[in-house]
């Protein structure tokens, strides 16, 4: 139980009290005093200390006459002294500490190197490169602590020594970079690190450069970017996370340098094993020493919370720039955002790292020592707890081990070893077991229902033998060796198991090189039993996500992936991430790229779950193509280079399946582009800028292609220009566009650009829609088109085709077509973009067409659709079925196309025709 104590404030006489009680709890505190009996008298206790205020007391002490060296251990006093005060009497929390002792070191480094720099360019001139011939300045990379602006009070200082490039100085001694830059690296650390009298400033460790304790103190940017490419290991990527660059003019280009080293492109799943092995170590260590109460190292400790945050950075931050961010605490809370730890873990281990690094600190403010152990006197025991706020130890203690016990849950969790197949099954995998029992193994596989055991058994020995697979590293060979059985294990639980299992080993066979993909299978067996349901329900789905492996992270997490999609959010969190590329096309397009597949592949997994109906899956793809489209318009407008405003007079309209909201998985998209802007040099621009669009939509990346587009339908098709001003499109529509034009205009709608621009284009639409026509001539001028579209896609295979056979879906849509174009004059409703299915219950409702009929045809069509997506999910190349399956549906809608176009000749006096309900009372036996 923590012990009682009213906040002390600090004003007037209550200053004595903090400082009294920082000589109670600090001897380190207390000794300062007592040596120097005025520095509690000039410290200021009321106002944290921040870097601003050290370079001005520095320059103080300075200008007093004090060296740099002695200065900054002056201000270190100061500092530590006003810290310990503040912190023990409750004015500081854990961010001012830390904030305090970053600030104090990168003051240190700051002017003492600058000093140190100066000093040296007296002796030997000014140092320049080879290449840039510009003055070179030492950059100091803070590592640890201190590159996570994190820094303990007591703590020595990690430090990674750099210079850009090899050359020599200016002056009459020259010296070369290396021998000019030691020199200023090795007094460095003289500087800061050596005892003296006053003290010293910081400890200075250099053991994590390259080549450790074996290397020089400094190297150069080529010397670090060779190193981590052949030599760096995978604690140093760890390492690297916290690197920070402190001193310098060129911070951004080294950091860029070692990027790639540290983040990789893509999802980096291996370093689940390498964080484990890394742990491993640090808990021998901690056996060996016997120092399982460092509230560092030991279980539990902080550095567990550091691993589980570090292993999510290494994961993530080469596509997630945001989980580079060094301080633990700034990472935490996107854990959790990200769904990649939940709210209560992430809420508890934020409470514990507190905790610990607060405790952390009362250890070190007894004798400025950097220690993590708990002490073993008593007296000290009762002093650490009472400055923690608790009454006795042993409440200390019982309030430490819950927080050690949370964390050591949550490690455990996340860095749990997988489940091993079972024995039998990882005897399926050649030479497991010596010699390979063949017909063991097909006994094996036939008692967990494979019908072709001995094929089955044939690819997998094929796939070991294969030249992929003898050229995998040991590490990837050994993790599909051991994945191999358990998607055999997987695939059994679903009733297509054989087809199933080689759709899985394909996806294992494709990623073989990629260790990181194997990794996240190997390392989450839930993925592993997802990607089995996924090839089980669809070879669509199958070849989706072997195309895409990248998608494999999806399946993680079925929050997200059942998730009804919020584009509006998605929409703003791809802004963001595209800001963060910083112009970079080709990162965009991937990013883009990757946006749809993620998108795609949730939809999927919902459509395949059965929580998805059809129509609603088509507005969200449809949504999809939207955002996307908007978002590549602005892309695409940003680079073109004699752009003549700010904001495009621009607009994208849907036609066909983007403009119905019909869009399926693989649909590409009928786009109209259009302007409506005076300028001179408008027509050029907006050309320019329709051909960028069309090329970031449809070029081929390493992602694949973001949609297929078809520009054919805007005015005079392909012969025509690329992109129309809005009065041409109105002229155009209202005088020369044929009847098909105005066919496909039902279905057209604003997708992307100015809205103003998109508001005029549906007055156009309505107004063209709603002209008087000739219901004689429209309808010889459907069947027509009709007739062409049926001959250019003959099927002889005596299957019918859903989409282009008579009776199907294209029967459908012109019947819809043929009756907004023939009565919309009439009937204002029939304008509305609502889709097919609306369209018909609206012209059964205003007596156009027979109510039982155009029921009917509506329930057709709507079979159809799902016909022909779940065909498409199989992997169909043609949506054809047996005719006896969709008897009934196409007699129904051979019946309404046979009612409204094959009946008497339609009444067609000049634009007063009637409703066709009165023309088809005996077609309907009198219903309506």
């Amino acid at each position: 139980m923590q012990a009682d104590t009213a906040p002390p404030d600090t004003t007037g006489g209550r200053l004595h009290d903090m400082v009294e009680r920082a000589s109670h709890f600090s001897r380190y505190a207390r000794g300062l005093i007592a040596a120097e009996s005025d520095l509690a008298l000039r410290a200021e206790f009321t106002t944290p200390w921040n870097a601003t205020r050290m370079r001005k007391r520095l320059g103080e002490l300075m200008a007093n006459g004090s060296s740099v060296a002695r200065g900054l251990r002056e201000l270190r006093k100061e500092v530590m002294l006003v810290v310990i005060a503040r912190d023990i009497a409750g004015h500081a929390d854990l961010a001012e500490v830390v904030s305090a002792s970053t600030a104090l070191a990168e003051t240190a480094l700051e002017a003492a190197s600058l000093q140190i720099h100066a000093e040296l360019v007296q002796q030997y001139g000014e140092p320049h490169g080879e290449q840039s011939a510009t003055p070179q300045k030492l950059h100091v990379v803070g590592m640890g602590k201190l590159g996570g602006a994190e820094l303990n009070v007591s703590s020595d200082i990690d430090l990674i020594l750099l210079y850009p490039e090899e050359g020599e100085t200016t002056g009459a001694r020259p010296l070369s970079n290396h021998e000019f830059f030691t020199r200023v690296a090795r007094r460095l650390v003289g500087t800061l690190s050596e005892m003296t009298e006053h003290g010293y400033v910081f400890r200075v460790d250099l053991r994590l450069r390259p080549y450790g304790e074996s290397g020089p103190p400094v190297a150069s940017f080529d010397m670090l970017e060779n190193y981590l490419i052949t030599q760096g290991r995978e604690w140093e990527r760890y390492a690297w996370i916290k690197g920070r660059v402190i001193t310098g003019d060129r911070g951004r280009e080294l950091m860029e340098l070692v990027r790639p080293f540290v983040f990789r492109r893509h999802l980096d799943y291996s370093a689940f094993a390498s964080m484990r092995d890394l742990h491993h170590q640090v808990r021998l260590e901690v056996q060996r020493r016997d120092i399982a109460d460092n509230i560092k190292l030991g279980p539990g400790g902080i550095r567990e919370i550091e691993f589980i945050v570090q292993l999510f950075q290494l994961i993530r931050g080469g596509r997630d720039t945001a989980l580079r961010r060094q301080p633990t605490l700034a990472v935490l809370p996107l854990l959790a955002e990200r769904r990649l730890l939940k709210h209560d873990a992430v809420k508890e281990l934020t409470a514990a790292y507190v905790f610990l690094r607060n405790l952390e600190h009362r250890l070190q403010y007894l004798d400025d020592q950097q220690t993590h152990a708990l002490p073993r006197s008593p007296e000290d025991r009762e002093l650490i707890a009472a400055g923690m706020g608790y009454a006795t130890y042993s409440g200390l203690r019982d309030q430490l081990e819950l927080h050690r016990a949370a964390v050591t849950r949550h490690f455990d969790e996340i860095f749990a070893g997988t489940p091993e197949a079972t024995d039998e099954l990882a005897s399926v995998w050649p030479g497991a077991m010596g010699e390979a029992d063949d017909e063991r193994s097909c006994e094996l596989l036939a008692r967990l229902g494979y019908a072709q055991p001995a094929e089955v058994l044939r690819r997998v020995s094929a796939l070991k033998q294969s030249s992929r697979y003898r050229q995998m590293p040991a590490v990837s060979q050994g993790r599909l060796e051991r994945l191999v059985p358990r998607a055999l294990e997987a695939a059994a639980t679903h009733p297509n198991r054989d087809v199933t299992f080689l759709r899985m080993l394909q996806l294992l066979e494709s990623v073989s090189r990629r260790e990181s993909y194997l990794a996240l299978l190997e390392q989450y067996p839930q993925a592993l039993a997802r990607v089995a349901e996924l090839m089980s329900a669809s070879p669509w789905a199958a070849d989706y996500l072997t195309q895409h492996p990248i998608l494999l992270d999806e399946l993680l997490d079925t929050r997200s992936l059942y998730e009804v999609p919020d584009w509006s959010a998605l929409s703003g969190a791809l802004r963001a991430e595209l800001a963060e590329g910083d112009g970079d096309t080709e990162k965009e397009m991937d990013l883009l790229r990757h946006f749809k597949h993620v998108q795609t592949m949730r939809l999927l997994a919902q459509d395949l779950a059965g929580t998805l109906p059809l129509e609603r899956l088509s507005d969200h793809l449809s949504d999809l193509a939207g955002v996307t489209l908007k978002i590549v318009v602005e892309l695409a407008w940003r680079d073109v280079r004699q752009r003549h405003r700010e904001v495009p007079a621009f607009a994208v309209i849907g036609y066909g399946k983007l403009g119905g909201k019909e869009l399926g998985y693989a649909s590409d998209l009928d786009l109209v582009f259009l302007y409506d802007d005076a300028a001179p040099e408008a027509a050029e621009n907006y050309a320019r800028l329709a051909r960028r669009i069309n090329h970031l939509l449809t070029s081929m990346t390493s992602a694949g292609v973001l949609y297929e587009t078809d520009l054919r339908l805007r005015p005079d098709g392909a012969s025509g220009l690329l992109v129309s001003p809005l009065e041409s499109f109105r002229e155009y529509q209202m005088r020369h566009a044929w009847p098909w034009e105005h066919q496909a205009l039902t279905r057209a709608r604003f997708v992307a650009g100015d809205i103003a621009i998109g508001g005029t284009f549906e007055t156009i639409r309505v107004a063209v829609l709603r002209q008087p026509r000739d219901l004689a001539t429209l309808k010889s001028a459907v069947q027509d088109m009709r007739r062409k579209m049926l001959d250019a896609h003959p099927n002889r295979s005596g299957r019918f085709d859903l989409k282009h056979d008579r009776g199907g879906i294209i029967d459908v849509e012109f019947i819809v077509q043929y009756l907004v174009l023939g009565f919309s004059h009439q009937y204002a409703e029939l304008t509305g973009n609502v889709g097919n299915l609306a369209l018909l219950k609206i012209a059964a409702r205003l007596g156009l067409v027979p109510e039982d009929a155009a029921l009917a045809a509506h329930d057709a069509y709507r079979r159809f659709r799902q016909l022909q997506h779940s065909l498409r999910l199989q992997g169909e190349s043609y949506a054809r079925i047996e005719p006896e399956a969709v008897r009934k549906e196409v007699a129904a809608v051979r019946g309404l196309w046979n009612a409204v176009f094959n009946d008497a000749p339609l009444q067609t006096t000049s634009h007063s025709e009637a409703p066709l309900q009165s023309q088809l009372q005996t077609k309907t036996e009198g219903k309506r």
